[in-house]
């Protein structure tokens, strides 16, 4: 039996979905933001925080008082509503990512909101269409603000899901901390013009290698999102048998299992875990990418086994994303590229700089007041097929706001026809990305490394 301890408490904060009374206490103890009729208030805020051994670390940002943000669930279909209360002294906003919201609810600066000061706040309010793991952080002074811990998950809620036995959420994400605790320098221009700057502490839910308690032979729903600035994974699961369900909030057309599956900063996981038989047994998450391969967090089997078994997991319901029409789409060319094209060094709410990066020969550092032309603008209704190329030897995970995608081919492999929001491009690749303009606004298109977004590798699509 798990002793209910604060360790323990926050060692279990990812237990959200675990049946019964005790789980649910401990998701409200641990800041778990179920639905809720009025709107969830999500008020930033710097604290102290323990990240590491020592003395805890300062300044560290957050939407509650009392650690990591929420993970913050709504149902599908059915009206959300939330309160930005800005309580730190720099300028933020919320974009919900993944989620296809109305573009005035995106919380981009400058091309569809105004900033939140400090004292001020901003109601966001959108019904998610789509069931699944997203995530949501602010997108003014990003390197910053999500450096320092302003990332927090969400879970869309389908009741036509099939049932697991406990469900998990892991927040990945690193820390750029010295050996005394505190936050250095966010990033190094050299590591900005290759792959990103890399932290030195690594956490799943702001702890080293948490441990959960699991339902013996149970089935586990195990929903991670990589809320990084920077890290790429290669996802392992030893001790079980797991297989993937879902991929960026969507069903995969065919599951399969994650030897070493590659996803990049943004992009989000959905495991089925079938718990071991033995009570006490462990399963671990492991990134085995690189040449330093850490446990992420681990599963310990307890209580006498249910006995479950994976082939008995019925499928997970589409979202209602519109079918692209290959035949009639019309054609979007997208180069990635470096530059050694100036930008201006005054830009706002956070750029870097420098530029390194362009898309279609382009560097835009973003959230400045006078963005570049769209890349394209686009008719509400045509379907498209963006034809992107990574001209680069570095790898880029590649988000569209407002909309999902569907991964036509690639260039190098094999690829299911995945819906998606983020596409994880490969150096030398090229790839097709089908969708459906259907979403009217301006939505940006960026490299999720941020260092690359804030350096260059940013643009928008109008669709009107």
């Amino acid at each position: 039996m798990t002793i209910l301890t604060r360790r323990n408490l926050l060692k279990t904060a990812a237990v959200a979905g675990l049946a019964g009374t005790g789980a649910a206490a401990i998701g409200r103890l641990t800041g778990f933001a179920a639905t809720t009729p009025g709107p969830l208030v999500l008020k930033t805020a710097s604290i102290e925080a323990q990240l590491m051994d020592g003395a805890p670390t300062k300044n560290v940002l957050t939407y509650s008082q009392a650690g990591m943000p929420p993970v913050v669930r709504m149902r599908k279909g059915e009206p959300f509503a939330a309160r930005l209360i800005n309580g730190i002294d720099d300028p933020t906003t919320i974009h919900w990512h993944g989620i296809r919201v109305p573009n005035r609810m995106d919380g981009v600066p400058f091309l569809v909101q105004p900033y939140v000061y400090q004292g001020d706040h901003f109601d966001y309010a959108f019904t998610p269409p789509d069931a699944g793991t997203f995530w949501y952080h602010p997108h003014c002074n990003t390197l910053i603000q999500m450096g320092h811990g302003l990332t927090g998950v969400i879970v869309v809620e389908n009741p036509k899901d099939p049932v697991f036995d406990a469900e998990m959420v892991v927040n990945l994400r690193d820390w750029r901390l010295g050996d005394d605790g505190q936050f250095i320098e966010p990033f190094r221009p050299r590591d900005a013009a290759k792959a990103g700057t890399f932290g030195t502490v690594r956490t799943a839910n702001w702890l080293d290698q948490p441990q959960f308690d699991a339902p013996t032979g149970g089935l586990v729903r195990l929903r991670v999102a990589i809320t990084d600035v920077t890290r790429i994974y290669a996802f392992r699961v030893d001790g079980a048998e797991a297989t993937v369900i879902a991929l960026d909030g969507n069903p995969v057309p065919q599951r399969f299992t994650p030897d070493a599956l590659q996803l990049g900063p943004g992009q989000r996981l959905e495991l089925a875990v079938r718990m071991p038989d033995d009570e006490g047994a462990i399963v671990s998450l492991r990134d085995v990418r690189g040449t330093k391969p850490k446990i992420l967090a681990t599963l310990r089997s307890v209580g006498k086994s249910l006995k479950r078994d994976l082939r008995e997991l019925g499928p997970l319901e589409a979202n209602p994303v519109a079918e692209v029409d290959v035949a009639a789409a019309k054609r979007i060319p997208l180069a990635l590229s470096a530059t050694a094209e100036n930008v201006p060094a005054d830009g706002t709410c956070g750029s870097l700089g420098y530029s390194f990066w362009a898309i279609n020969k382009v560097p835009w550092p973003g959230d400045t007041p006078d963005p570049t032309a769209p890349l394209a603008e686009l008719k509400l209704g045509q379907s498209y097929i963006i034809d992107m190329e990574n001209l680069t030897p570095h790898t880029h995970p590649i988000h569209l706001h407002g909309m999902s995608f569907k991964v036509l081919s690639s260039s190098t492999r094999a690829v299911q026809s995945l819906v998606s929001d983020t596409y994880l491009i490969q150096p030398d690749e090229k790839v097709q990305l089908g969708f459906v303009a259907d979403n009217p606004g301006d939505w940006l298109l960026h490299c999720h490394i941020i260092e690359h977004q804030k350096t260059g590798m940013t643009s928008y699509l109008r669709v009107a």
